[in-house]
């Protein structure tokens, strides 16, 4: 399947609103980077695609990326040294997990919907929202490539 086909315009919404709702409570930064393919080492591939999108550049360093290349069934997840630097040396691996049982199931909406969720509780717990200085850094969007 192709990342344009993987979701419908309302599952989109819902994982839009998903990164969203994550993002009330914390200063920390949520992407989502979909595309048909990896041709390189995923973890490579996130860390490029981090860096294109200027993740690195918040203030807190707290941005964290989902990638999955659709086709290839592959995802990671990867975070900015502020988030890592406070997070249990497994954490992205134990996330990771707890979406591949949805994704095995081919429901790629509530997996990312659950990555979402417990990376959203992680940065709300190590960088809560401050009204007063917080900002949305990073659009919500979901990007297709």
């Amino acid at each position: 399947m192709k990342a344009k086909d993987l979701f419908t315009p309302a599952q989109i919404e819902a994982v839009e609103s998903a990164i969203k709702a994550a993002e009330v409570a914390t200063s920390g930064e949520l992407r989502l980077y979909l595309e048909d393919n990896c041709k390189e080492d995923l973890m490579d591939r996130a860390a490029f695609l981090f860096d294109k999108l200027n993740m690195h550049k918040t203030e807190k360093r707290n941005g964290v990326l989902i990638y999955m290349a659709v086709e290839d069934q592959r995802f990671a997840i990867i975070g900015d040294a502020g988030i890592n630097a406070v997070v249990e040396p497994d954490f992205w691996d134990s996330i990771k997990d707890e979406m591949l049982q949805s994704f095995k199931k081919n429901e790629f909406e509530r997996g990312l919907i659950v990555g979402i969720t417990a990376s959203g509780k992680a940065l709300a717990k190590h960088f809560p929202y401050d009204g007063a200085t917080d900002n949305n850094e990073l659009s919500d969007d979901i990007i297709i490539s």
